[in-house]
């Protein structure tokens, strides 16, 4: 079994370049990180995200313990077993879901026999206990059981259980949370500690809020942790992009240099871009794969100039008759053997195909992105 491995192969003022070695094979960084929250990438079989080639994608423990649940999960032998997802994957925590969806002013209800019931039924610095919103039944979210779902999913890479703070929340609360942010990675790396005959990575996660004071100290506490990896989170929340470029700004000084750093839910092209050079090794991101399922596709050209407009809607009528490759500079399956004006076609008439296939475009194009990326940081 490899041991999880993070070494830095070059670095300078545009950033740095990487390796992360795990259980499940080699991811060179900077690298893009595509979601596939329930054990899927939405639309693609695992021999097609190979295929791109896929590095290195995310999935959820807070929603695999609602569906399929966890029971079911270890019985079908981990992720990786029941998925047929052969690469590494990186976890989150549960803790953005359960706070996000928790907030008094969150219109996600859980349903109990037809009636809304609040969604978080208690919390405290212990726990969180919460409603399933599909059929009301509690589920209970702390540190050790964090750690236990997501050894029972079998992710390469864990995420810390953290309580994530919203978008301008006063101080006072931004405070508490990371407190408790804090007393809950220390539980962790406890957990964690005990058993890992698979040599998995746990990262701490940074909070603060949008707190200059807070984010310094959390990001100087993570760092002095012992885990194997750090990463940013509670940046895109519903601040603006100037907002969360300042969140970044805070703890950049203080971020490791021999730990692997992941920014959590950050990953549209201007933000890679920008953000690399802060020593940012790894970006997940629902936005390639959203995008691609609504008909709106990457343009290479674009993507490599880095323009401000860096997306074309394929549901256009002008595609109609369009019998030019989707993308000329790409060279994926998509573009190598299909038109405009069928992928078109697929939207209009709403066939799977068409979502199977831009999905296949957006994400080679990020791959070839972060491509270029890497070879940039010479």
């Amino acid at each position: 079994m490899k041991k999880f491995v993070f070494e830095v192969l070059l670095k300078s003022k545009k950033g740095r370049r990487g390796k992360i070695t795990t259980a499940h094979g080699t991811i060179e960084t900077p690298a893009f990180v595509p979601v596939a929250t329930k054990g899927t990438l939405k639309g693609l079989t695992p021999q097609q995200a190979a295929e791109i080639p896929i590095q290195l994608s995310f999935v959820n423990s807070y929603h695999l313990a609602l569906s399929p649940g966890m029971a079911t999960v270890e019985k079908l032998g981990g992720v990786h077993a029941m998925s047929g997802l052969t690469y590494p994957l990186m976890c989150d925590s549960g803790g953005f879901q359960i706070f996000s969806l928790g907030r008094a002013d969150s219109k996600q209800k859980a349903r109990v026999r037809g009636e809304e019931e609040p969604f978080i039924v208690k919390k405290t610095d212990e726990e969180v206990i919460f409603r399933s919103p599909y059929n009301g039944e509690t589920i209970t979210f702390n540190p050790k059981t964090s750690i236990a779902f997501q050894r029972i999913i079998g992710a390469d890479i864990f995420m810390a259980f953290d309580e994530c703070i919203y978008a301008y929340a006063p101080h006072k609360y931004a405070h508490e949370a990371t407190k408790r942010t804090h007393r809950w990675l220390t539980q962790c790396i406890s957990e964690h500690k005990k058993d890992n005959p698979r040599n998995q990575a746990l990262y701490g996660v940074i909070q603060g809020g949008m707190h200059e004071d807070l984010r310094i100290a959390s990001a100087q506490f993570v760092a002095e942790q012992n885990v194997q990896g750090v990463a940013i989170g509670g940046v895109s929340v519903g601040e603006t992009k100037k907002e969360m470029r300042e969140q970044i700004g805070y703890v950049a000084p203080y971020l490791p240099s021999d730990k692997p750093v992941h920014l959590l839910g950050v990953g549209q092209i201007d933000d890679i871009v920008d953000l690399v050079q802060w020593g940012i090794d790894t970006f997940d991101c629902v936005e390639p794969t959203r995008l691609a399922r609504t008909g709106v596709l990457y343009s290479t050209q674009a993507v490599f100039k880095r323009s401000d407009s860096y997306t074309f809607d394929i549901v256009k009528n002008k595609y109609a008759a369009d019998t030019s490759t989707v993308d000329k500079l790409c060279s994926c399956y998509t573009c190598s053997h299909f038109s405009k004006a069928y992928i078109h076609h697929l939207f209009k008439q709403r066939e799977l195909l068409g979502y199977t296939l831009a999905t296949i475009h957006n994400l080679s194009v990020m791959e070839a992105l972060m491509k270029k990326i890497r070879s940039e940081l010479q």
